[in-house]
């Protein structure tokens, strides 16, 4: 089984913290399709004759595609791929861009899934960050898709944000479970470089997040989560069972992908590749038939860590079983040797040849898996 990640590279609007590849200009928009549907015919032997069981649409801002051209990246998808029938196809869109018509057409597609980025329920944390819907749309788009019938709907939510106390916190999660959604998937803010969030908070604009509020907002999530039956299989994503992200998944198991798109990465297990992050001369390189992109092959050592690094960051854990098999018995028992120290500390436990993240490890995952890498 492979999965495919379509990147779809244009936006209304710049959200201030985003660092993302996108353009605001929508003049190319038509230019690029027609440069993805290329792209889609000249990598169709890259995952070889797996069967394609996910179906990615990010951004950007893939709501911005026409019906028209959703349907026809679907069907070139389908001509040069073996798509499951029950393949999950996931389209993520913004509130202001599903209303009833849109949505009607949506669930006329082959997407099933959608992924909305709400971001916040709150309109002062919307305008701050520079989204371009409004809070009520935040909920109406939900309600709406539900009545059109969607029935596997992910929200996106942000905490750490200056100025979002733990009420106001609570109060977005109780908004999402009152909505009734299948997945949250909740991140910290942060602030990248080079994005307008970086400046305002240099010039002072902006208070910079805090390290101590955004701990307190994961506390929270993860208590709220808990207590509405939501399953925390991953650091920043939670699911009622049975609605775990199958493409997610697949990324944190190590499962084959492919990329499209400006900027989009690829993986096949021995190299990862990633093709190179501008609009126009990703349509030109596809109008000469010559995919622009670049290529690492990974040595034994950076597939170690690739495995560590994303394992680790799921309730499954990473397995010195599978390690032995991979990489061999020393490079196992290194592991298992450098996991000691958190084992005692309580920032991992051993279930088996399981090691898995506790909640308090989960604050420092990063830290974990670079003291386990090869």
């Amino acid at each position: 089984m492979s999965g495919i990640y379509l990147h779809i590279p244009y936006c209304k609007q710049a959200c201030h913290y985003c660092d993302f590849h996108f353009s605001t200009s929508l003049e190319s928009k038509s230019a690029f399709v027609t440069a993805l549907k290329k792209e889609i015919a000249l990598r169709k032997d890259y995952l070889g004759d797996e069967r394609i069981e996910t179906i990615y649409y990010g951004g950007g801002t893939p709501s911005l595609l026409t019906a028209g051209e959703l349907e026809e990246i679907d069907n070139t998808l389908r001509t040069h791929f073996n798509v499951a029938a029950d393949a999950e196809i996931t389209l993520e869109a913004n509130p202001d861009d599903l209303d009833a018509s849109r949505l009607e057409t949506l669930r006329k597609s082959a997407v099933n899934r959608l992924s909305i980025g709400i971001q916040s329920f709150r309109e002062e944390d919307l305008h701050m960050m520079n989204r371009a819907h409004k809070a009520t749309e935040a909920v109406d788009c939900v309600k709406l898709a539900q009545d059109k019938g969607f029935s596997n709907i992910t929200i996106d939510l942000i905490y750490g944000i200056p100025g979002l106390d733990e009420a106001s916190w609570r109060k977005n999660l109780h908004q999402a479970f009152e909505l009734d959604v299948q997945h949250v998937s909740a991140y910290c803010l942060t602030v990248e470089p080079r994005t307008a969030l970086a400046g305002f908070v240099k010039t002072g604009k902006v208070p910079a997040p805090k390290e101590e509020l955004a701990a307190s907002h994961f506390q929270i999530l993860k208590e709220e989560m808990r207590w509405n039956e939501f399953l925390h299989y991953e650091i920043s994503n939670f699911a009622r069972p049975g609605f775990f992200s199958k493409h997610n998944s697949n990324y944190w198991k190590g499962v084959h992908y492919l990329g499209l798109g400006p900027s989009a990465h690829s993986f096949n297990g021995v190299s990862r590749q990633w093709n190179k992050a501008n609009n126009p001369a990703y349509i030109k390189a596809m109008e000469t038939d010559a995919p622009d992109f670049e290529l690492e092959i990974l040595t034994p050592d950076q597939q170690y860590n690739e495995y560590v690094m994303t394992s680790l960051r799921t309730m499954w854990g990473c397995d010195l079983g599978k390690i032995k098999i991979a990489f061999g018995a020393a490079r196992a028992g290194q592991c298992a040797e450098e996991a000691e120290f958190y084992l005692q500390s309580g920032k991992l436990v051993q279930k088996g040849e399981l090691l898995i993240l506790t909640e308090e490890g989960m604050l420092v995952a990063d830290k974990i898996a670079s003291d386990l890498f090869a």
